[in-house]
């Protein structure tokens, strides 16, 4: 296997580049789509990279799972090992197996957590898309949920706004506000959000992915508000104003209106002309060198992960039978 097994652990830093590029120059809903893909191939690779790890440097462990015969450092006095043995990179790589499975199951509670909080905070209120809590705290989130109906194909979920949050805004900031909240429930952002969050916890170098989709994704958000009221300076002025008297929501959420964040980011990008929704990016500029980069780099990972699992394969079928 040699260095293939070790390269998707790395080759994530060639992605780095692209998350800052993709938020200035490309539209939001193609970098959300973008920056989520790459993470998630990355941290898979890099995942599998750390488990074949694990197979190839604890084989002569006491208690390994495998037949003893791939266990032996040579099979005949002349003959080639049975299998790789590298007992320092088995043992570190079980270590930090371990820390992703158990930064996995957190995030897997927590994310469980949150739901059930925000479906309590719900418990009682009528039924419908937008569900107004009594609150002095202002906010404004979206939740979603399951699909409504398999005819219209339509997203479900619900749009919940405090009284203090609408107070502050006037009827067309509000309109601003729902379109806002309807994009995250149709563009289904909590999944690309929670794919970007489990894939850099599989792989640290995978966190300025994560920072960027959850800036994209609220980009996204503001860019089909803009074009369902369009007002993008509406939109701007009830970023803006949300931002400036929002608490936060009682329990943290999947998408806020108001999210901590660059909101002088979205607000200034909203005084500009609508960006150009670009299916790719010219490989002459430098979002364009960024993306193709960062696409060598996943094709590489994903390579290097196929090559080191089919050679380990292969050699433990030499060593004995599977």
């Amino acid at each position: 296997m040699g260095v293939f097994v070790l390269l998707p652990l790395l080759l994530p830093l060639s992605a780095l580049p692209i998350a800052r590029l993709a938020e200035r120059h490309l539209h939001p809903r193609l970098a959300t789509r973008l920056l989520s893909a790459l993470a998630a191939v990355l941290a898979l690779c890099s995942t599998v990279c750390l488990g074949l790890l694990v197979v190839v440097g604890t084989v002569q462990l006491p208690g390994h799972p495998l037949p003893d015969g791939w266990g032996d450092a040579w099979a005949e006095e002349e003959g080639p090992p049975t299998a790789p043995y590298e007992e320092a990179a088995g043992k570190g790589a079980v270590v930090a197996l371990l820390a992703v499975a158990a930064s996995w199951s957190t995030a897997a509670r927590r994310h469980r957590r949150v739901r059930r909080r925000a479906e309590h905070a719900l418990a009682g209120v009528p039924d419908g898309e937008l569900a107004v809590l009594t609150d002095e705290a202002a906010y404004a989130y979206a939740l979603p949920g399951a699909r409504t109906s398999a005819r219209d194909g339509v997203p479900g979920g619900r749009i919940v706004v405090s009284t203090a949050m609408l107070a502050c805004l006037d009827a067309s900031e509000r309109a601003a506000l729902v379109a806002h909240e309807r994009a995250h429930l149709a563009g289904l952002h909590h999944r690309y959000l929670l794919a970007v969050r489990f894939a850099a916890r599989a792989n640290p170098l995978l966190l300025p992915l994560r920072s960027a989709v959850t800036y994209t994704t609220e980009r996204w958000a503001d860019e089909e508000a803009a074009r369902v009221t369009g007002e993008r300076r509406v939109v701007a002025r009830a970023i803006g104003k949300a931002a400036l008297v929002s608490r936060g929501a009682p329990t943290p959420v999947p998408a806020s209106f108001a999210a901590p964040g660059p909101v002088p980011r979205r607000v200034a990008a909203l005084l500009e002309p609508a960006p150009s929704a670009v299916s790719w990016p010219s490989v002459f500029t430098a979002v364009g060198l960024a993306a193709w980069a960062a696409a060598a780099g996943t094709l590489g990972s994903a390579l290097s992960s196929a090559n080191a699992t089919v050679t380990l394969f292969l050699v433990l079928k030499t060593a004995g039978p599977l």
